[in-house]
């Protein structure tokens, strides 16, 4: 492999690192702490809510359900929760 592929090969790594890295929340669907959905931005908390109603109904939820979801995980994790709380603690449908 000369030096030009291998430069490129070590940049593309590089980037892919930064992009998989975000901003440090993790958003693992239900099993996302508080803390991390409250620091993720409005996609990443999408994803998670998205995740989660999926993975405990087994098809995609409707937008509105996932918007519903959204406020409501927002209103736990803002009161009640804590940061270690995971969002599928939070009451929803």
């Amino acid at each position: 492999m000369g030096m030009k592929a291998m430069t490129g090969v070590a940049a593309a790594t590089m980037a892919l690192g930064v992009l998989l890295s975000g901003c440090g929340a993790k958003v693992e669907g239900g099993d996302t702490s508080c803390k991390d959905y409250m620091k993720a931005d409005d996609a990443d908390q999408q994803t998670a809510v998205s995740k989660m109603l999926k993975d405990e109904k087994g098809t995609d939820a409707a937008q509105l359900e996932i918007t519903g979801t959204k406020l409501s995980v927002q209103t736990f994790c803002q009161t009640a929760g804590k940061e270690d709380s995971k969002i599928k603690e939070a009451p929803h449908l």
